[in-house]
């Protein structure tokens, strides 16, 4: 356990970080399923968008890489096409 102030405050921090960060990232999870489920393309149109800046967001705070988001928001982007 930690000894110092800035320690305990520092591990506090992390958790409550951490907590926030895992529930952006199942949201988007959760959001990019709802997507691929989607067969009317006006509506997967508007999720899209909302999904690509979920997964900006992701890579922006460093919680999924940079080339992932890309490479989600490419073949989510081919799948609305294709409807």
């Amino acid at each position: 356990m930690a000894n110092h102030k800035s320690a305990l405050k520092r591990i506090r921090s992390n958790e409550a970080k951490r907590v926030l960060n895992r529930y952006q990232h199942k949201s988007t999870r959760t959001a990019i399923k709802r997507l691929r489920e989607a067969t009317d393309k006006t509506a997967a149109q508007e999720l899209l968008k909302k999904v690509s800046s979920m997964l900006d967001r992701l890579a922006k705070k460093n919680i999924i890489h940079k080339n992932k988001a890309a490479n989600n928001k490419s073949k989510l982007t081919k799948l609305v096409n294709s409807l």
